[in-house]
């Protein structure tokens, strides 16, 4: 039977009952021992409960010892290494789809929501009108090719005009030439003709005399007699001739006497109407051709024209190019290439009535249906990229002094619940906070101002992103962690300011557990 405890102020006192008097030492009121007995006594309920208790106890805060520095040293290192926000979000480009021709709808293909990838019919507008403009044009270019053929045609007998006329000048000029010297072959005539006269009028001088002392006979006489007429209407008759190609070089008739009868003008044969004539016939003809030549050149250079337009000297060759190039025909040819254009614009328009997707996305704002009459520019509907998506996260303007373009980050999206993360990397920075560059910014010059920390939008790329697997939707919340101790890699990497728009992927930093501002 265990002893009884009785309260006495702040002590407790046993007192022996007759049983445990004699099996153990018994404690007076003072607290002195009187008998101890030789057999221990077992411990009290109480006590063993306490010394169970405090192993628990120490247990517990052994465990709570290691598992805070298997836990929290790796968090603290996460937490002296990062850079966080909650205020991020996932944004990307809007496309507008407008159709570039004005028509009526024939069908729409697409409804809000659908995904489409680049080149995916959208809309399709009444084709019939462009198709009949289609037919026009291929009309105009069959008539604008027959007009060329026709103008090659009268071409190439205007070239062979030119070519007659050139002939013409050059014979003109070679005529006057040969005029000339004919004209000093008569004169030469002429002067052996006078020899002949002073030689048949000395003879009959002579035989006059010997008749008429009977030394000659009258037969001589008469024969002198006869030379001598006959010498004299040798003269007259060269002098004619002279004159005769005087007259006909436009040169006045001169006495036999004359000692200028060979004299011609300089140049004549530049000068001479003929020639003239013929160099205006030239003129005329060859302007058809696109040669532009001017009085001011001679005869002699404008027939030479031709022959120093070849490297070779080839006459053929150069009509041949003339013909070519002809103003008419380059003219035939330009209205030729326009109506093509014209038909290119108009297979253009035709195909325009297949409104496509520029992009891979998500169309949404569906505002058309068939039948309505649409305008160039109006929009018809938008599609969200799935591809070219970023994060803007807004970083307060004291984290901005660790962070760097090409410094890795993870994201995790409220969509996913954080079990997804996501890879990216800093790409830039806006050069201004929100406030800065809104319509009416905020006039802080008061005397009610308050201080607060001010957020700067950072643009975080995305690398590995795979939309057919783990979509992200414009403006869902994410929250970026960057890693500050990793060196930035990829094009302007550690500068703040961007240089180029394309930065290159980088590599990925380990995942971590989400979090909020710091």
């Amino acid at each position: 039977m265990p002893p009884e405890i009785t309260e006495h102020g702040n002590e407790s006192v046993a007192v022996d009952t007759p049983a445990t008097a004699k099996a153990g030492a018994t404690v007076d009121r003072d607290g002195k021992l009187r008998q101890a007995d030789p057999v221990s006594t077992p411990a009290p309920p109480a006590k063993q409960r306490f010394t169970r208790r405090r192993k628990l106890l120490i247990g517990v805060l052994g465990a709570v010892v290691i598992a805070a520095a298997v836990y929290g040293i790796p968090w603290i290192r996460f937490v002296l290494s990062t850079v966080s926000t909650d205020d991020a979000f996932v944004n990307g480009h809007v496309t507008f789809v407008a159709p570039r021709v004005h028509g009526q709808v024939a069908r729409v293909l697409v409804d809000d929501n659908n995904r489409v990838h680049k080149g995916d019919l959208l809309v399709e507008l009444d084709k019939e009108p462009f198709r009949d403009a289609v037919a026009v044009k291929k009309a105009a270019v069959d008539t604008a090719e027959a007009d060329l053929q026709a103008t090659k045609a009268a071409v190439r007998g205007i070239e062979a005009q030119a070519r007659s006329r050139r002939w013409q000048l050059q014979q003109a000029i070679e005529n006057v030439e040969n005029q000339i010297a004919l004209l000093h072959a008569r004169v030469a005539a002429l002067r052996k003709a006078k020899a002949t006269l002073t030689l048949a009028q000395q003879e009959f001088d002579r035989t006059s005399k010997l008749v008429e002392t009977d030394t000659a006979s009258r037969e001589l006489y008469d024969q002198r007699q006869a030379s001598l007429s006959i010498a004299q209407a040798g003269v007259v008759q060269a002098l004619a001739d002279v004159n005769q190609i005087r007259v006909s070089l436009g040169l006045q008739e001169k006495p036999e006497d004359s000692a200028d009868l060979d004299q011609v003008p300089p140049n004549l044969d530049q000068t001479f109407s003929s020639v003239l004539q013929a160099q205006a016939a030239l003129i005329q003809i060859a302007a058809e051709l696109g040669v532009l030549h001017s009085y001011n050149q001679s005869p002699k250079q404008m027939v030479d024209e031709f022959e120093n337009a070849d490297p070779q000297g080839d006459i053929n060759r150069t009509f041949d190019r003339l013909a070519a190039e002809a103003p008419a025909v380059k003219q035939a040819e330009a209205k030729l290439e326009a109506t093509k254009r014209d038909l290119a614009l108009a297979e253009l328009d035709l195909r325009y009535c297949d409104v496509v997707a520029d992009i891979d996305g998500v169309v949404t704002r569906r505002n058309v249906n068939p039948g309505n009459d649409v305008q160039v520019g109006q929009n018809l509907m938008a599609i969200r990229s799935l591809g070219e998506i970023w994060v803007d996260a807004n970083f307060k303007e004291t984290q901005l002094r660790d962070l760097r373009i090409g410094q890795a980050a993870d994201l995790y999206v409220d969509m996913y619940g954080g079990k997804q993360v996501f890879k990216g990397r800093i790409a830039g920075f806006t050069m201004g906070t929100g406030s800065t560059l809104a319509l009416l910014p905020a006039q802080n010059a008061t005397g009610n101002f308050v201080k607060i920390v001010q957020r700067l939008p950072v643009r975080i790329e995305l690398e590995g992103y795979d939309p057919d697997k783990t979509p992200l939707f414009i403006g869902t919340s994410v929250v970026p962690y960057v890693n500050i101790n990793k060196p930035p890699t990829g094009p302007d990497a550690g500068k703040f300011l961007q240089s180029n728009m394309q930065p290159s992927p980088a590599g990925a930093p380990a995942a971590s557990p989400p979090g909020v501002d710091k």
